[in-house]
């Protein structure tokens, strides 16, 4: 259950400066431009440090400007990420489960802020060219502050659609790679997209908290 959430969190970061960047920089500039909030569907699979497939899920994912997420897996195993803009509540329908925590601490290292502020970028990561493949531009992103990261190394890969893949490699050498489908920019998400009531009987381990202490994000 962590893993999967560390996962959904590295869905909320990055981007840089520097000439030698223009290609897939300029790709990211142009999709964030403008951009209030997204919706799309994602398709990952964990591989572990001999290549082989050890998880593969689908769902959807929501991301709403300042700093509100949900990330839904839909198969093989139901969990829902949301993050509210104060608190993340982490759900196991199966388990009967739901985990609360601020907001803030997990936000700090993750790679998908960038698409709302991609002023994070430069302040969280170092951020190097990883050139042209699979017809994708790519970025190459390693956290600054490598001891609080949920992964040593992210790649981002722009298309004409925007972020397309998005790969992630922790320190064990486990490699994560996330597919995104076709977004819908700055879609009109109800109210109750971004919240989370736990549902009756539901053990919730946590407390929630009014007010999170998060990084500037873009409003």
């Amino acid at each position: 259950m962590k893993s999967r959430f560390l996962l959904a969190v590295a869905l909320i970061a990055t981007v840089a400066s520097g000439a030698a960047e223009a290609g897939a920089r300029q790709k990211l500039q142009a999709f964030a431009a403008g951009l209030k909030g997204l919706d799309g569907r994602f398709e990952q699979r964990v591989y572990d440090g001999d290549g082989a497939v050890t998880e593969s899920s689908h769902g959807l994912v929501k991301v709403s400007a300042p700093r509100m997420f949900r990330w839904e897996t839909l198969k093989p195993s139901p969990q829902l990420v949301v993050a509210d803009g104060d608190q993340v509540w982490i759900y196991d329908p199966d388990l009967e489960q739901v985990t609360v925590r601020n907001q803030s601490a997990e936000e700090q290292a993750s790679p998908l802020s960038v698409l709302i502020d991609p002023t994070e970028l430069d302040r969280q990561y170092k951020v190097s060219e990883g050139g042209s493949a699979g017809g994708l531009e790519w970025l190459v992103l390693a956290p600054k502050q490598a001891e609080d990261a949920s992964f040593r190394q992210a790649r981002l890969g722009f298309g004409a659609g925007g972020l397309a893949r998005m790969e992630l490699q922790d320190s064990l050498g486990q490699r994560t790679v996330i597919d995104f489908g076709p977004w819908q920019r700055n879609p009109k998400f109800p109210l109750a997209t971004f919240r989370f009531t736990p549902p009756k009987g539901t053990d919730v381990v946590g407390t929630p908290v009014r007010k999170a202490q998060v990084t500037p994000l873009r409003d």
